[in-house]
């Protein structure tokens, strides 16, 4: 017999919807949207409607320990026991250890699960007491756009997604909403059925893009030119709030000065969209009230990223509408009052543990150009080798016979297949787990709908178990989930209304909020949490962090051999790379959009396949023919896995890892440049 269970979704969306979840006979038969989050109103997307049952049970699930009795890469595994693997693990991480010190260990993990325990709770605990090397993870993303906000306002969230519903203009602002932030987009509907406008900034005429008022196609790393023709043209028709800045605002006089270099005709020619669009974009922001601005993960991937969301983000600034309803949806994450120190226990690490770049691992695994180098990773709630940029050296850094690898996952992924041991995971509905969200300010709580499948395990207690195979006795690593709820999240907080983190109903969301409940928002509840108390234009702490560039906003131009600059937006078939390869066939490659100017130019018209190609590698993909993308930019969506291709490799393997970001050395997805020719 069926019955009904409350679920989250814990996938890398800034949505983290409210499940309903039908089981029978111990198996998931049915997903769909609950109402237990207010904001997701019970709706979610096709990918986890259609594709759930198949990732918790398809052929791809793994379901027991197993370890390599082939050549890496050959796929030839046994299947062992937990002991077993356990004690695999011990002998060889101590050995390597014992040859090589502790640093030679590393965790090479990001953001597959979104729930606090099954990211990193137990794990974390585990690699400081082993005093492994520790990883920045937020340069592959995230942490560009959060070092940009947290410049500018500070810690402090931005106005909730809610806000978009009432708003008289909408900016979606390199953000494929329609694709990646489902709900923020029925707000938006909602606000233009009431006659608000809508502006989409993007290189690709997305479905948001169709239905803009406005839409403008800057080229890729140009947006702080765009933010600052903006700036200027707002001064010229007097809409700069005077008092507002005077009180609020430090920094103003030196970021104006660098904005008005880039007037509206002077940016248009150097962003490739026409002056009197940004003329009418500066109207628009100048006449709208309430005005809300929602900035996505295209924003900061290139060379001028950090620099674009600053320039973003200073326009409610410039113009005094930052309240209750006015404001900028980004960095959700500083609404939940987290205590990630209680919860990794970052006090077990030794003094001087260094810390790597995850954008760097491929090249430390290639050249050994470390000391110690690394000889033992645990890849976990990832796949690097499709994920990460420089693809190609990525995988030759992780088919080295002398590393040894272990892997924890759900599926069978290409990076799994090159690991010595490999680890069932449980999927986020066989496990306790707490749900904060970057894109909202509710909290939930799941907890599991279905035993484990198989062997399986929450990544908590293979964590456990891996710890007390080392002889760590501490008490730390005997904690409960329930207990690491507990630790991730002040309970005593006031958002927190009274509720413990582990008691947050699964039936109803918990609004993070003061006490009189009103939502959180700059100017209204909330004030800025920079140094200075102020709005910073110009951060000195930036300065401190990232270099003397960093202090403001800034355009670095970019010379290249290749002419087209590769973009790579988020698909409506898969989550990052999750879903592909599942079952029902999603496993087809994603053409390369390509404008018919620039396919003329290179005699494409009629090809079926294109090869697109750089210093870096090349790859084959069908060729779409489209005016939804402008001259001179390519696109393909990012997440294929590696069987898509013909030649093994995925438009990852273009894209450089040595290339950085102005801030938090961030990845440069959206700004790789190639060549496209007849394959």
């Amino acid at each position: 017999m069926s019955f009904e269970r409350a679920g989250v979704c814990t996938l890398d969306c800034p949505d983290t919807c409210s499940l309903t979840v039908t089981v029978d006979a111990d198996r998931v038969v049915k997903v769909r949207g609950s109402d237990a989050l207010p904001y997701t109103e019970g709706v979610i997307c096709n990918k986890v409607a259609h594709h759930s049952c198949e990732f918790v049970h398809g052929s791809r699930r793994l379901r027991t320990p197993l370890k390599r009795i082939g050549p890496r890469g050959s796929e030839r595994f046994a299947r062992i026991s937990w002991e077993h693997a356990l004690d695999t693990i011990y002998q060889r991480v101590t050995g390597v250890i014992g040859r090589w010190g502790r640093e030679a260990v590393m965790p090479l993990n990001y953001a597959g699960p979104h729930g606090m325990l099954a990211y990193d709770s137990m794990s974390l605990r585990f690699f400081h007491k082993l005093g492994a090397s520790l990883l920045f993870r937020g340069s592959m993303c995230g942490a560009v756009r959060n070092e940009a906000w947290v410049g500018t306002y500070g810690g402090v969230p931005g106005i909730g997604p809610e806000a978009a519903a009432q708003a008289k203009l909408n900016v979606v602002w390199g953000n494929n909403a329609t694709v990646t932030n489902v709900h923020l987009v029925r707000n938006i509907h909602a606000s233009r059925r009431r006659g608000g406008r809508l502006v989409v900034v993007d290189p690709l005429r997305t479905k948001i893009a169709e239905q803009a008022d406005l839409h403008l196609t800057p080229r890729p790393s140009t947006d702080v030119l765009l933010g600052f023709a903006l700036a200027v043209e707002l001064e010229r028709l007097g809409a700069h709030n005077a008092a507002f800045i005077a009180k609020h605002v430090s920094g103003y006089d030196e970021f104006m000065r660098l904005a008005r270099d880039w007037p509206p005709e002077k940016a248009a020619e150097a962003c490739g969209v026409a002056a009197s669009d940004i003329c009418t974009f500066a109207r628009w922001l100048a006449e709208a009230d309430p005005l809300v601005i929602a900035p996505g993960n295209g924003l900061e991937r290139s060379r001028n990223g950090g620099s674009g969301v600053r320039a973003a983000v200073a326009l409610p600034a410039l113009l005094g509408k930052l309240s209750a309803t006015s404001g900028v949806v980004l960095c959700a994450r500083f609404a939940f009052p987290k205590t990630p120190d209680k919860l990794t226990r970052t006090d077990l690490i030794p003094a001087s543990t260094r810390t790597l770049n995850i954008l760097d691992i491929g090249r430390h695994l290639e050249r050994d150009d470390i000391d110690p180098p690394l000889r033992a990773l645990f890849i976990y709630n990832h796949n690097p080798i499709v994920v990460h940029p420089d693809q190609n050296r990525m995988r030759k850094g992780l088919l080295r016979e002398d590393i040894f690898l272990v892997g924890i996952d759900v599926a069978m992924t290409e990076s799994m297949q090159l690991c010595d041991v490999v680890l069932p995971a449980a999927t986020h509905f066989e496990c306790d787990d707490l749900y904060p969200s970057y894109g909202h300010h509710w909290l939930q709580r799941g907890e599991p709908v279905i035993p484990p499948v198989g062997e399986s395990l929450p990544n908590t207690e293979i964590f456990r178990r891996l710890a007390a195979r080392f002889g760590f006795d501490d008490t730390c690593f005997k904690a409960t989930d329930r207990e690491l709820m507990d630790a991730a999240i002040d309970g005593a907080h006031p958002y927190m209304q009274g509720v413990k983190p582990s008691e947050v109903s699964t039936s109803a969301a918990l609004r993070m909020a003061p006490p009189d409940g009103r939502p959180l928002a700059l100017f209204d509840n909330l004030m800025p949490a920079t140094p200075s108390g102020k709005i910073e234009l110009a951060s000195d702490a930036l300065a401190q962090r990232w270099g003397p560039h960093a202090r403001l906003p800034r355009f670095r131009p970019r010379a290249s051999e290749f002419p087209l600059a590769l973009v790579s937006p988020a698909s409506d078939k898969r989550i990052t790379s999750t879903w592909l390869g599942s079952d029902d066939g999603n496993g087809e490659p994603s053409p390369l959009l390509m404008h018919p100017e620039d396919a003329r130019a290179r005699r494409l018209d009629g090809a079926k396949s294109v090869r697109v190609w750089n210093d870096l590698g090349s790859v084959i993909l069908p060729l779409r023919i489209t005016d939804a993308v402008r001259r001179g930019v390519v696109a393909s969506e990012k997440g294929a896995w590696l069987a898509t291709s013909e030649t093994g490799t995925t438009i990852n393997a273009l894209v450089s890892a040595d290339d950085k970001a102005d801030l938090a050395k961030g990845a440069c997805y959206n700004d790789t440049r190639v060549e496209v020719e007849l394959a």
